[in-house]
């Protein structure tokens, strides 16, 4: 079997080469070669399915930042193989329904590279069994995202669309690394396998680690109140919301709570946050998707709504996990059952519909609704895949949907007669709230489908004449619409096969086999049953009722969320060009300012909390005469560059500084030194002149007195922190001198000048390099006349 660390690689890896495979192959669509790498990574994944099955699962480990427990570690076992295979098998489908979507013309090699980004990144989340590396491909998710989100980067609300989506899942990632953190600090292991029998659930961390963990969580997988970035999002390419928005990234919110059940799961905390929030965004998202326009943005709040149905079906199953091996577990296991169903049922037919949809939108130029109408006669086939989708999600049968939408009646019928958790004050809420959801999710089905394939067909509202898609873009839903009722009709082999092992995965403290019956069509005329019929005659009362609108827009409330985001980024905005532009003055004086503020309150701030200042003179040598006339000659010039009122007094008194240091370097006995300054010095003067030559007369300044008391003080503060640091470093030495190894220097390097040794062969290496800085600038200064010569020259000769 592949090494599941390489099938990780390859995405990525590929993504280096599609560049090179679109330049050297032009003629061939670079989607054709990217095509092969999610089928093989499914057809990777598919030979772990019969071992995982029978219980099995693999580790293996690269090691990265040993030292501090990171490592590369992968874990494959039921939860995992799901996600995996939707990744990659709804990744083959998109990228074949792409290679006919999009235009020749577009970027594909760039569309391409994002996509497979993307993929790695998903792979390496639900692979990952250490926290930081998990935490890494979790947010190369969100930027990978970002940048499909932004493909069609021309367009404001891609850009505004990728933004949002990036700064939400973001946000709620950083709140995610600092639940890793705080997991760390509890249980003292990067490992999720380790954390679930380490954690302690008394700890004072647990909680907080919990909030933070769901706050991630739920920013990525749409949950409300954190919902407002997917319907943004849209504004993607279809097979960017096909694939990341139906199956994939959406879901990586929903694998980190399955995930992490068996670690926070027993707590009542828990329970009613993932379920009550996945309750209120099912409700959210179906009625926000019946006032929808536009098919897109429909399909974005369905997407939201079945999110949340997911989320509530895994808070109602953590329950099992307060009440340990026992037979009313079993009851609630099966809500996480129903979970991971529908997970894959919601895969199946939401990335038919976004296919479907997208046909509609690629062959008659429109998805809006109001223009729509009377498709069926002129695509047949994308009729048909859209209605087996819509009913799907609906929950009819014969389609998968019907399966898991009864087991999620069945699992809030069973927690409202639960005892635990106090829920009994609340849990008339639950079914209640699941069926007004579920009446609304009927009714946008019925929407897709009627509203767009039935009624008038008016040509003249559409941007081209309706007519069927190419074969290449209808084979990845008609697969899809395939799978949707060969799903009904065989629903144990994926039970079996691939949704026990997840769920074993959910609950590894409890022992599950033979503990459930098999799925079956039909359970009789139970509650669940009853709850569907009343959606359908319901659902189907207020769509003839809804119908007779002319328009099913509603417009939003001014108090929305979406608002809330855009008031507090124009605030931020705000805000932030006030605070720069009291700063970002343009005057080179009060950067300076700044700069020199922030060195004294920093080496001034540390050296006074560490009690550095420290001043022992005793060890120095006494200072002659000729010295302190020296540096009084030098503090004279300082002093007097300030009030100098032109500029070559300015620079004779520059020259005086120079040439002073100049005069130490000999009383020092450092002539070679004293010579280096000199030269530097006289060249460095005779550069200022002939640049000021050229300048104009320098105008006189009206400096206020509260500027030059400020530059006095600064200057006086900054001489202060230098001396102080510099007689603070001689007092205090904490290590030994290095010194001596270089007054070795005649033994060690045959010199008799220490100076020469250090320069010529210690820092030969530094020396030579500094030469080749200077013979660099001189070509380039030389490069530079030559060509101006030339240019004069031809000039010359046109003329």
């Amino acid at each position: 079997m592949i090494s599941i660390q390489l099938a990780i690689m390859i995405p990525f890896l590929a993504a280096i080469i599609t560049p090179f495979f679109y330049k050297k192959l032009p003629r061939i669509h670079i989607g054709w070669f990217v095509l092969t790498v999610p089928i093989v990574l499914f057809i990777s994944l598919i030979r772990f399915i019969p071992s995982i099955a029978e219980g099995k699962a693999y580790i293996n480990t690269v090691q990265w930042i040993p030292s501090y427990g990171i490592n590369f570690t992968t874990y494959v076992d039921g939860l995992s193989i799901i996600f995996g295979l939707l990744i990659t098998g709804i990744g083959s489908l998109v990228i074949l329904y792409s290679i006919y979507y999009l235009s020749a013309k577009e970027s594909l090699h760039h569309f391409y590279i994002y996509l497979l980004l993307f993929m790695g990144a998903m792979l390496g989340v639900i692979f990952s069994d250490n926290l930081m590396v998990l935490y890494v491909f979790w947010e190369l998710t969100s930027i990978s995202s970002f940048l499909l989100i932004a493909f069609w980067y021309h367009r404001k609300k891609s850009r505004y669309g990728a933004q949002k989506a990036l700064l939400i899942t973001f946000g709620g990632g950083i709140a995610m690394l600092s639940s890793f953190l705080m997991i760390y600090i509890m249980t003292d292991t990067m490992s999720v396998r380790e954390i679930i029998s380490l954690i302690d659930t008394n700890h004072a961390l647990f909680i907080p680690a919990l909030l933070l963990l769901l706050i991630g969580a739920f920013t990525k997988s749409a949950q409300y109140p954190f919902h407002i970035w997917l319907p943004d999002a849209m504004e993607a390419p279809t097979p960017v919301s096909a694939y990341l928005h139906s199956a994939t990234m959406v879901k990586a919110g929903i694998y980190l709570v399955a995930r992490f059940t068996p670690v926070f799961g027993s707590h009542e905390v828990w329970f009613w946050l993932v379920s009550s929030i996945g309750l209120v965004t099912l409700f959210w998202g179906s009625f926000n998707a019946v006032r929808q326009i536009d098919l897109k943005a429909l399909l974005a709040y369905s997407t939201i709504s079945q999110l949340g149905l997911i989320m509530s079906l895994f808070g109602i199953g953590s329950i099992a996990l307060q009440l340990g091996a026992s037979e009313n577990s079993i009851i609630y296991t099966q809500a996480s059952f129903a979970a991971l169903f529908h997970l894959v049922n919601h895969s199946t037919f939401k990335g038919a519909l976004f296919m479907v949809v997208g046909i509609v939108d690629h062959e008659v130029g429109t998805r809006d609704i109001r223009r729509l109408g009377g498709l069926m006669a002129f695509m047949p086939v994308s009729f048909t895949i859209a209605l087996i989708g819509s009913f799907s999600m609906a929950g009819l049968p014969p389609f998968n949907g019907f399966l898991s939408k009864e087991m999620f009646f069945e699992a809030v019928v069973n927690v409202s007669q639960s005892d635990i958790f106090s829920i009994h004050v609340f849990g008339l809420l639950f079914p209640i709230i699941a069926w007004i959801a579920s009446v609304f999710t009927f009714i946008y089905c019925m929407i897709i489908v009627f509203k767009t394939f039935f009624g008038p067909y008016r040509p003249e509202k559409l941007e081209h004449e309706a007519h069927e898609a190419k074969v290449g873009m209808l084979i990845p839903p008609i697969i899809l619409a395939a799978l949707i009722i060969g799903i009904f009709i065989f629903p144990n082999m994926l039970g079996d096969y691939i949704l026990r092992p997840g769920l074993a995965s959910i609950f590894p403290s409890l022992s599950l086999e033979g503990s459930y019956e098999p799925i079956s069509i039909w359970h009789g005329f139970n509650p669940a049953l009853w709850m569907t019929i009343g959606v359908v005659v319901i659902g189907i009362v207020i769509f003839r009722i809804q119908s007779r609108r002319k328009s099913l827009y509603i417009p939003p409330g001014k108090w929305t969320f979406d608002q809330l985001y855009n008031s507090t980024l124009e605030q931020i905005e705000l805000r932030g060009f006030k605070i720069t532009s009291f700063y970002m003055t343009g005057s080179l004086r009060d950067y300076l300012v700044y700069i020199f503020l922030f060195l004294m309150v920093s080496v001034g701030g540390i050296f006074l909390f560490t009690d550095a200042f420290t001043f022992d003179m005793s060890s120095n040598a006494p200072i002659t005469l000729y010295e302190s006339l020296i540096v009084f000659t030098m503090m004279a010039a300082v002093i007097a560059i300030i009030f100098a009122k032109s500029r070559i007094t300015a620079i004779l008194l520059n020259g005086v500084l120079g040439y002073s240091i100049a005069l130490l370097f000999v009383l020092f006995r450092a002539p070679d030194l004293a010579l280096t300054q000199l030269v530097v010095e006289t060249v460095t003067t005779a550069l200022f002149l002939l640049c000021f030559y050229f300048l104009p007369e320098k105008e006189k300044e009206d400096t206020a007195q509260k500027t030059k008391s400020v530059n006095v003080i600064v200057s006086i503060l900054v001489g202060i922190i230098f001396v102080s640091v510099a007689l603070s470093v001689q007092g205090g030495k904490l290590f030994e001198t290095i010194s001596a190894y270089f007054e070795n220097a005649y033994e060690l390097a045959g010199a008799h000048n220490i100076v020469n040794a250090i320069l010529g062969d210690f820092r030969a290496f530094d020396t030579m390099l500094e030469v080749i800085v200077l013979f660099i600038g001189g070509i380039g200064v030389y490069t530079l006349i030559k060509l101006k010569a030339r240019k004069e020259a031809e000039n010359i000769e046109n003329q």
